[in-house]
């Protein structure tokens, strides 16, 4: 999918479909003797999965822009998920310093199904030229949550906002991917 259209900072907040950059995940917290001690990673980009409503009417509330007699739409963590080099996913090398081998699209027919999105797991994405990011891919299942407040003070760190139209799409097929229904193995086809 070509991505024409992207939106640089137009509405002031975070949005449904903004593309951050370096937005860093504990990965890993464990306590000894009291000292605690933890790793993260750091994602060179990621993708805002949550919806625009939602972000929209806790933003409302912290901002001050509306009245409120409760504060019932207030969210503690905005979904997001990576998004990874096409050529890295392709090579099953997205996550390499992770030291996690992933999938290879090894044939041209694995290649052109991940890029027309006909694997429900994926999401291609080829933005346009003006914004410095490389076609990607979206895994539905690396997707994890920040804090609200995190991604409110990286407003410098927004590369750009998928428009309306595409960013309902990536949203239609994350519920679809996450609604799927997994069954045990007794019950696929063999």
């Amino acid at each position: 999918m070509k991505v024409r259209k992207t939106i640089l900072g137009a509405i002031g907040r975070v949005s449904q479909g903004d593309i951050y950059k370096d937005v860093e995940v504990i990965d890993e917290m464990l306590e000894d003797g009291g000292i605690i001690q933890f790793s993260k990673i750091v994602f060179p980009l990621v993708i805002v999965l949550t919806q625009d409503c939602d972000l929209e009417q806790d933003d409302n509330i912290r901002s001050g822009k509306k009245a409120v007699k409760d504060q019932d739409k207030l969210i503690f963590s905005v979904l997001v998920a990576p998004l990874y080099n096409v050529e890295h996913v392709l090579t099953g090398d997205h996550l390499q310093q992770l030291n996690i081998k992933m999938q290879i699209f090894g044939s041209s027919t694995q290649e052109t199904n991940l890029c027309n999105n006909e694997i429900p797991r994926y999401h291609y994405l080829d933005i346009s030229t003006e914004v410095p990011v490389t076609p990607s891919v979206i895994d539905f299942k690396h997707y994890f949550s920040v804090h609200v407040d995190y991604l409110r003070g990286k407003t410098k760190d927004l590369v750009c906002r998928i428009s309306p139209l595409f960013r309902d799409d990536i949203s239609d097929r994350f519920a679809s991917y996450l609604a799927r229904i997994g069954l045990p193995k007794q019950w696929k086809e063999k």
